[in-house]
């Protein structure tokens, strides 16, 4: 039985129903294919989840292949991490990972195939006069002057090519298609083109590197792969696809290219030319920058495999585009957490509470809950003493209107411990208020069944002596949706060194997540050997300090 839940029926399943109950296929065999030459994002995701839940539903297979035509982009750093990121997501390949690379020695085979059936030929043009000749969509294309090399021609010229005889940009290998075409891609587009790069996987094997629209839809074909579920900007390259499959002539199954619409999120930019250069400007500390819409950005900022199935589960699979809110997003992260994060306190503005009337020097452990929605979690001992930090926001001199917590002569209840009273306070020369003065009632100690009166509101502190001080680094999304404009947004990461937690923390693990009282979910970087905790959703607080 599968780990995952298949994704509800969609448009993709009943075309591949049909296919299946007229016998186009016996079995259905997909693929995740993406180009080693950068980071995966939220994009990346809704595919690898369609592929793979899809072949689960069908009791088919899916492979990974990387699509690597290009060496000058291309390198192991993201053959790696895209691994890595696929796996974290949940989903496995087995021994069915394979490189468009292996496939060079076919490929070439294909492109002389293609030379002898007179579909293919080496042209002289550089970039601009090819560009020029191509016309576009208010011009139709010219022939170029060596569309009727002779087979042999051309295929001395593609050997030459490849043994290196040429430099970059000299020559290349054209399809000979229709200059006339009403699609510009279908106006003899190139299949190959001459780099002298080493490639990672290949070395110096090569100088000759086949084009992504020729290398991907044969890779596909060489595979077994039944349907070639991709996102929609390829449905203009659809007619490509096929073209080459076909007209290489030793395909029995020819694999279908299905497009569905990518996914749009608010407050979110998947441009790798964008997210590059926040990269390159150092606007971020790098491509898993819990800020960043990559998979390994996300993990850092504490985002669950889980909640990211559950967000592109209900964002749905359809043809036409749509804006999918990042709120839903990180309600399915809020779901996800709920009933496993064990619920902690963390000051992040801590202020300075004496209880005047607690003793000096003692120290009491108090056994509170660690998840109160899942018995199963069990309960922890938290320290309590005579100081102890509350938040700064939790106390005002003057009270506004329904302002519930510290001010003087109110009563709160501290989480899991007392009701404590405020008496006075201190400031400094600034006139900061820097310390408060409370007593405690020893009678309502939580879990005491104590009755005899009520407060509204209840406040997380810690305890100064015991606590752990910790980096809070509070994120939001780096750009924001305005109107139909997308800006840079200044405050997408505030972070706060003086903050104090509670002592368990302290040997928390990387990516190991909390939730911290009235403030949100939380999770400990995976990068930094500091205390250091990413905010991953927040947690709406009552109230809010005009």
């Amino acid at each position: 039985m599968s780990e995952h839940t298949a994704l509800t029926s969609n448009f993709i399943h009943d075309e591949i129903d049909k296919d299946l109950k007229e016998g186009v296929y016996p079995s259905i065999h997909t693929r995740f294919p993406p180009e080693p030459n950068g980071y995966l994002h939220l994009g990346h995701a809704k595919a690898i989840i369609i592929n793979f839940t899809t072949a689960e539903k069908y009791n088919g297979k899916c492979n990974l292949r990387f699509d690597d035509t290009n060496p000058v982009k291309e390198d192991t750093e993201y053959v790696e991490a895209i691994q890595d990121d696929i796996k974290w997501l949940g989903f496995h390949w087995d021994d069915r990972m394979y490189y468009a690379s292996e496939y060079f020695p076919k490929l070439y085979d294909f492109a002389v195939q293609l030379i002898k059936l007179g579909k293919a030929y080496v042209c002289d043009l550089s970039a601009d006069e090819m560009r020029e000749m191509r016309g576009d969509f208010n011009r139709l294309g010219e022939n170029s002057p060596y569309r009727d090399r002779s087979v042999e021609e051309n295929l001395d010229l593609l050997e030459r090519m490849k043994k290196g005889e040429f430099a970059e940009g000299e020559r290349v290998l054209r399809a000979k298609i229709d200059m006339k075409h009403v699609k510009v891609l279908m106006r003899d587009p190139v299949m190959y083109r001459i780099s002298h790069t080493e490639h990672h996987n290949t070395g110096d094997d090569w100088c000759i590197y086949p084009m992504y629209d020729f290398a991907h839809p044969l890779s596909d074909a060489i595979e077994g792969i039944t349907h070639s579920l991709c996102s929609k900007e390829f449905e203009e390259r659809r007619e490509l696809y096929d073209w080459f499959v076909r007209e290489v002539e030793l395909f029995d199954q020819k694999p279908r290219q299905i497009e569905f619409a990518r996914l749009n999120v608010t407050d979110t930019v998947m441009s790798k030319r964008l997210l590059l250069k926040l990269v390159q400007d150092q606007v971020v500390d790098g491509w898993d920058d819990p800020r960043m819409p990559t998979l390994r950005g996300m993990r850092r900022r504490g985002f669950t495999p889980t909640a990211l199935r559950n967000f592109i589960e209900a964002a749905g699979v359809s043809k036409s585009d749509s804006l999918v809110e990042f709120a839903n997003l990180e309600h399915f992260v809020r779901e996800d957490l709920k009933p496993t994060a064990k619920r902690v306190m963390g000051v992040l503005d801590p202020l300075k509470v004496v209880i005047t009337n607690y003793p000096e020097g003692e120290t009491e452990w108090l056994e509170v809950e660690n998840n109160q929605d899942n018995e199963a979690m069990g309960n922890r001992q938290i320290p309590f003493s005579r100081e102890i930090y509350v938040e700064r926001d939790d106390f005002m001199e003057v009270p506004e209107k329904k302002y519930f917590r510290l001010f003087p002569g109110n009563e709160v209840r501290l989480k899991g411990a007392y009701f404590i009273k405020c008496n006075d306070f201190v400031k400094n020369e600034k006139g900061e208020v820097t310390e408060i003065h409370c007593t405690y009632d020893p009678e309502t100690k939580s879990g005491s069944g104590f009755t005899g009166r009520k407060v509204k509101a209840t406040l997380h502190w810690v305890s100064k002596d015991h606590s752990e001080k910790a980096e809070i680094r509070l994120y939001d999304s780096i750009y924001k949706t305005e109107g139909n404009h997308m800006v840079f947004n200044e405050n997408s990461l505030i972070v706060k060194k003086d903050c104090y937690v509670e002592p368990c923390l302290k040997d928390a693990k990387p990516e190991e997540k909390f939730q911290f009282y009235r403030h949100g979910y939380f999770t400990r970087d995976n990068v930094s050997e500091d205390l250091v905790f990413n905010l991953t959703v927040s947690i709406k607080a009552p109230y809010k300090n005009k």
